[in-house]
C-alpha cells in the first residue's frame, strides 16, 4: 500500500494540530443504540468488564500504606517480574534487556515520540491501520506522520527516526510473522531507527501465536534499537490501573528513565505491587483467554451469519469486520439493533470500509447482541 503523509504540528496550542478525540465522534451513534428496548450492547471500546484477580487485589490491597514515594525505574521485585516475564513469554535474553514500568501503555505511545527527542524534521512511522495515538504521539511531538505498510516504498530515508509495529494488531487482529517483523528490525537499523513494537495483546493468540520482536528469531538476541510496549489492562483486567511497561534496549530504556524521572512519570507504589502479583501468576490469564475465546466464537458466527467478512483476526480482542461499504453506515445498522461498534475510520483512511467489534462484553451482553444479529 502506498505511503500516506500528514503534516507536522504547527505552532500554538498542542490540541489545535490534534485530531477529534474518536470516542466523541462516536455519541450520536451511541445514543441511538441506547435507545434499544433491552438495552445497549457495548462493542465498540477495549475495556475490560471482567473481575481484576483476587490475587492481583490482594497484592493492592497489602500495600495501600506506601507514604514515600515510589521509584520511577520500580521496585527492584518489579523489574525482575517485568524481566522473567519477557524472558518466559517474549523469548528476550534478560541480562540483555531493561526495563520499565509505565503508568498504562497509552501514555507511553503517546510520549514515546517526545521522549526520544523526535521532532520537526523527523518521519515516524506508523501502519496504514491503527491505533490513532501513534499519530496523535507523532503530532505532540511535532513531526511529520507516514503510514504505510511497506517500508521499501519509502526508499532510503534518512528522516525516520521512529518505527511503530503492533501484533496483534489493533484493530485488526492481525498477527505478523517473525520474518516480517524481522524485516522492519534490519530496515530501521540500517537507518538508526527505533522500532517500538506494541504488543499489548500478546497473550491472546487464537487462531495464531503471536511472537515478540524480542524474541532470538526476530532480533537474533540483540535488542539494539527496539522497544517493546506491554499492558497489563487486557490480560490481568488491569485498564483501571494504568499498568504498563516497556522493554528493550537498556540505553534507550535509561533514556527513558531519564526524562520519566523529571517529568514524574511514576506508577503508584501500590499498582507496581499489584504488578508482581499478575506477572507472576499465569492462571488467571489462561482463565480469561478462554472467556475471550468463547465470546470470539459466538461473536464470529453470528458476524458471518449475518453476511460479513471478517479480515485478519487471528488475535487480540477485536474482530474487523466488513460488508463492504461506508464504516459509519454499518456502525449505524449496527445501532439500528442496538449494538455500538468502533467505525474503522477511526483508525486510518484504509479502514473506512470495516468496523471494530470488541470482545470485551459480559456474557450475558455477548448473548443479545448474537441474538439481534441472527
Amino acid at each position: 500500500m502506498a505511503a500516506g503523509r500528514s503534516a507536522p504540528t504547527g505552532g500554538g496550542s498542542p490540541a489545535a494540530g490534534l485530531p477529534d478525540f474518536p470516542w466523541d465522534r462516536l455519541a450520536p451513534v451511541k445514543e441511538r443504540a441506547a435507545r434499544h428496548p433491552d438495552g445497549i450492547v457495548d462493542l465498540s471500546v477495549g475495556t475490560p468488564v471482567d473481575p481484576v484477580p483476587a490475587v492481583v487485589q490482594q497484592a493492592l490491597a497489602a500495600t495501600t500504606d506506601t507514604p514515600g514515594y515510589p521509584m520511577t525505574a520500580g521496585s527492584p521485585r518489579l523489574r525482575e517480574a517485568i524481566r522473567d516475564w519477557c524472558v518466559r513469554e517474549c523469548g528476550a535474553v534478560g541480562d540483555r534487556i531493561g526495563v520499565l514500568p509505565t503508568v498504562g501503555s497509552k501514555e507511553l505511545v503517546a510520549w514515546l515520540p517526545t521522549l526520544l527527542g523526535v521532532g520537526p524534521g523527523d518521519v515516524v512511522v506508523v501502519p496504514s491501520v491503527c491505533y490513532p495515538t501513534y499519530e496523535v504521539g507523532a503530532r505532540l511531538a511535532g513531526a511529520e506522520v507516514v503510514r504505510t505498510d511497506s517500508l521499501t516504498a519509502l526508499g532510503p530515508s534518512s528522516r525516520v527516526r521512529l518505527v511503530w509495529v503492533n501484533s496483534p494488531g489493533n484493530p485488526t487482529g492481525q498477527v505478523l510473522p517473525s520474518g516480517h517483523l524481522r524485516k522492519v528490525v534490519d530496515w530501521a537499523r540500517e537507518r538508526g531507527a527505533v522500532v517500538a513494537s506494541d504488543e499489548c495483546y500478546q497473550t491472546l493468540g487464537f487462531e495464531a501465536q503471536p511472537v515478540s520482536v524480542l524474541s532470538d528469531d526476530v532480533c537474533g538476541g540483540d535488542p539494539t534499537g527496539l522497544l517493546a510496549v506491554h499492558s497489563l489492562s487486557k490480560r490481568s483486567n488491569l485498564a483501571g490501573y494504568r499498568a504498563g511497561f516497556v522493554a528493550g534496549e537498556p540505553r534507550l530504556v535509561d533514556d527513558l528513565l531519564a526524562v520519566r524521572k523529571h517529568a514524574g512519570m511514576i506508577v503508584p507504589a501500590p499498582v507496581q505491587a499489584a504488578m508482581v502479583a499478575a506477572l507472576t501468576d499465569e492462571r488467571h490469564v489462561a482463565d480469561q483467554r478462554r472467556r475471550y475465546a468463547a465470546r470470539r466464537d459466538r461473536l464470529r458466527g453470528a458476524l458471518i451469519a449475518a453476511g460479513f467478512t471478517i479480515s485478519h483476526s487471528t488475535a487480540g480482542l477485536y474482530l474487523w469486520a466488513s460488508r463492504d461499504e461506508d464504516s459509519w453506515s454499518t456502525a449505524d445498522w449496527f445501532a439500528a439493533r442496538g449494538i455500538l461498534v468502533a467505525p474503522g475510520a477511526f483508525y486510518g483512511p484504509a479502514g473506512q470500509r470495516h468496523v471494530r467489534v470488541a470482545l470485551t462484553a459480559t456474557d450475558e451482553r455477548v448473548a443479545a447482541a448474537v441474538a439481534r444479529l441472527d
